[in-house]
């Protein structure tokens, strides 16, 4: 047989031995004065056990226990280290050194955050200013998003995100999303991707709590400029997910899919790491064509024996009169750091335009 294939590194080896002495180096060479061995025996000591956003924090703490100086000074041997780790993710623990000792000097620091998120991002680090003064956070940010630099602008949009993934929450926006809605139109026709993506994802953390208020913004919206309904769709994403008449409504997927439906899992039986394949087959019984958004919805089981459900996006089609179609969608059942898998019969449901028409189930040993 052959070899088991060797477990893909853990992202907290991003910031193992040899990137802490790589720093040091770098540090030691524009800090004269930089003590490696209390930075080296800081970051090292307890390493194995800390979690990837824990050696993040770590690193700030030693950068800032070897570093002679001030604040603002060992902020700016930081900037001179910028450009030289050449790991985005890595440079996140220079705007968490901002974070953790720079809320006292509160321009100061956000204008070092600004530079800091053009090699890498800031994202994590702008929050606790929000939370500290969010009117002057925010109004900074909002001028962040007129900034040359797309990082900057999107940073403006991903650093006030109510419900950043892996960030603190910012509860206030969460309560009431109207203050970065100035930031969000300001963004809605960037130039770049990348910003326009972080708009969408901001709008969709925002849908989890106020989807009313969304939906009423995108409403306003030019949706037939192509970019602008893309943000908005992306936007959406969630309320198509469960189903929100509003939300599929919006994007002519209002109507009940007039059809009959079959869906399939094979195998029936697979384990861990197995390819899962679904088909799905459909038959228009409706005499006009049909917009439909099509999902399907894995109900996992879970330790304690019950399941939990996830949607997953399948395609959107146009489904002509009394059609038939077959759709497959494949996907490989494996464990991630989001979710674990256990053994049991997991059911699968076939979802569209928000209605649940058909089901198969698959036994994951």
């Amino acid at each position: 047989m052959p070899p088991e294939p060797s477990p893909p590194p853990q992202l907290k080896e991003w910031f193992d031995a040899a990137r802490h002495r790589a720093i040091a180096k770098d540090l030691a060479s524009i800090a004269p004065k930089f003590r490696t061995n209390d930075f080296m025996q800081s970051v090292l000591d307890g390493l194995e056990g800390r979690s990837l956003m824990q050696r993040v924090h770590q690193c700030a703490l030693a950068a800032d226990a070897a570093l002679p100086g001030t604040y603002q000074q060992k902020v700016r041997v930081l900037q001179k280290l910028a450009p030289r780790i050449g790991h985005e993710f890595v440079t996140i623990f220079l705007g968490d050194f901002v974070a953790t000792f720079g809320l006292d000097d509160f321009d100061f620091s956000m204008e070092a955050l600004r530079f800091f998120t053009v090699f890498g991002s800031a994202e994590f680090a702008v929050r606790p200013f929000i939370v500290a003064d969010q009117k002057r956070a925010l109004q900074t940010m909002l001028g962040w998003s007129a900034d040359p630099d797309e990082k900057v602008r999107r940073l403006a949009s991903e650093g006030s995100r109510p419900r950043l993934p892996w960030g603190m929450r910012l509860q206030t926006l969460v309560r009431d999303p109207e203050p970065t809605a100035k930031i969000l139109e300001a963004l809605k026709d960037d130039a770049s991707l990348f910003v326009r993506r972080s708009v969408a994802n901001h709008l969709n953390d925002i849908t989890k709590d106020h989807h009313d208020y969304v939906l009423q913004r995108l409403e306003a919206w030019d949706l037939e400029r192509e970019h602008l309904r893309w943000i908005a769709k992306h936007a959406c994403r969630t309320l198509i997910k469960r189903g929100h008449p509003g939300a599929l409504k919006l994007f002519g997927f209002g109507r009940k899919a007039e059809v009959r439906a079959k869906l399939d899992a094979s195998p029936s039986r697979l384990d861990l790491g197995q390819r899962l394949t679904l088909t799905a087959a459909l038959a228009s019984t409706s005499s006009r064509s049909q917009r439909l958004a099509i999902d399907y919805v894995v109900h996992y089981v879970k330790a304690s024996g019950g399941s939990a459900e996830k949607v997953f996006k399948w395609t959107e089609i146009d489904l002509p009169a009394h059609a038939e179609i077959e759709l497959v969608k494949s996907q490989v059942v494996r464990d991630f750091t989001t979710r674990k898998h256990y053994a049991g019969r997991h059911r699968v449901e076939l979802q569209i335009n928000g209605q649940r028409v058909a089901e198969t189930m698959f036994d994951l040993r």
